[in-house]
């Protein structure tokens, strides 16, 4: 949907399933509209589409593509952004670190990443940029070696001339979105800013890369990472780095108590990666590729009660000696709890950093795509329901700051 200042707002949908083109466009049918029902009925209501490989290749064929743009016209809908992140199957079955591969090495992610440009610039309305979302490199466990930076980087050039040469046949302005994220090859704003540097030094005084490559920066992710919002936006903004989008999105945020630990279980599924960093008492960071290994893996600090306790245990000392942060989406207007709370203050540093300069970036979109496997308590309504409370919370805190219309 329209915000002000030119700001544009969705949900994306790589919450529902959608591998070929035919389930993707019955999930916008049965759900999207639904959605736009309740929140946004009477203007332009934007959405934000995930498109696997497959199905970018068959929305490709012009048949498909002008009935999709007829039924978009027709339902007074649109498409700015295409989260392009997952190249294969999303869900129903282990994802984990597949989700990254093929990555920023292969021609396959490029050409995939290309395909998605070429589509967005057919669906975009006239004034409006469009982005794409993308891997931020590869998974640091699959790729990283000075070759392999060497021809992502070469990769992701040849997508920057590509998309500028979409933008200048189209008139669209449209961008890409590298998305850090946990013990990816990208995962710290310095990381990011370093990264940057490295494609500027390979193509010095180049205005294309400035316009056409940025970050799709995900709250999620940098709060997992403890970042503040405010110095790491700042810090891009001061290297001219491009906000291409934001994502709106919470982690979970705990004190890993016996308790907590075992409730925590309920959160670490077979199906997405989980990626955990844990900061102890003496400030030390300490990263685990997932929920699982952190959970078998992350000793027990003073203090904290195994449970049930044994005999000999002492509870004495202080239970909040460290700090879990894990990526696993919740719910945004989903409530801390006695035993876990979230990383909602991440997400509103970043709406006050956009709401002081709301030029920084376009493109805002709610993404919870885990709502499968949420342990019951977060998820007992419908997804049309848990969707239209989220955007309930976000137009809210949207308003507070002027960047959405009241009432």
């Amino acid at each position: 949907m329209k915000l002000n200042h030119g700001l544009h707002l969705a949900y994306c949908t790589n919450i529902h399933r959608g591998e070929t083109w035919a389930e993707t466009f019955a999930a916008l049918q049965m759900h999207t509209l639904a959605v736009r029902e309740r929140v946004c009925p009477r203007a332009p209501y934007g959405i934000g589409l995930r498109l696997s490989q497959g199905a970018a290749r068959e929305l490709s064929e012009r048949a498909a593509l002008r009935a999709f743009q007829q039924w978009l016209d027709a339902h007074g809908c649109y498409v700015f952004t295409i989260n392009g992140f997952p190249y294969g199957q999303f869900h129903g079955t282990r994802v984990k670190e597949q989700v990254y591969q093929p990555d920023w090495t292969t021609p396959e992610r490029l050409a995939y990443t290309n395909l998605l440009f070429d589509l967005l610039a057919q669906l975009l309305p006239a004034g409006v940029e469009g982005s794409v979302s993308t891997v931020p490199c590869g998974f640091k466990g699959l790729v990283g070696t000075a070759d392999e930076m060497k021809v992502i980087r070469a990769n992701l050039w040849q997508c920057v001339e590509h998309i500028a040469q979409v933008s200048m046949q189209t008139g669209r302005p449209l961008h890409l979105g590298l998305e850090p994220e946990p013990l990816c090859v990208l995962e710290t704003s310095r990381e990011v800013i370093q990264f940057f540097d490295e494609m500027r030094a390979e193509h010095p005084h180049e205005p294309r890369l400035a316009a056409h490559l940025g970050v799709n920066y995900d709250t999620c992710h940098l709060a997992v990472e403890f970042e503040e919002a405010s110095p790491a936006l700042i810090l891009l903004q001061q290297h001219q780095i491009k906000l291409s989008k934001i994502h709106l999105s919470n982690a979970l945020r705990v004190n890993p108590t016996a308790e907590v630990r075992e409730q925590l279980r309920a959160f670490a599924d077979d199906v997405y990666l989980h990626q955990t960093i844990v900061r102890r008492a003496d400030g030390q960071q300490i990263r685990y590729r997932d929920l699982k290994d952190a959970l078998e893996l992350e000793p027990v600090a003073n203090g904290e009660r195994l449970w049930p306790m044994t005999d000999g245990q002492s509870d004495a000392g202080n239970p909040q000696s460290s700090e879990w942060r894990i990526h696993f989406h919740i719910p945004l207007h989903a409530p801390p709890t006695e035993l876990f709370g979230n990383t909602a203050d991440h997400l509103l540093g970043t709406l006050d950093v956009l709401a002081a300069d709301p030029t920084r970036c376009p493109h805002l979109e709610m993404e919870t795509y885990t709502w499968e496997v949420l342990p019951g308590d977060l998820k007992n309504r419908s997804v049309v329901d848990q969707l239209v409370a989220e955007y309930d919370w976000t137009l809210a805190r949207l308003r507070e700051r002027g960047l959405a219309h009241r009432g």
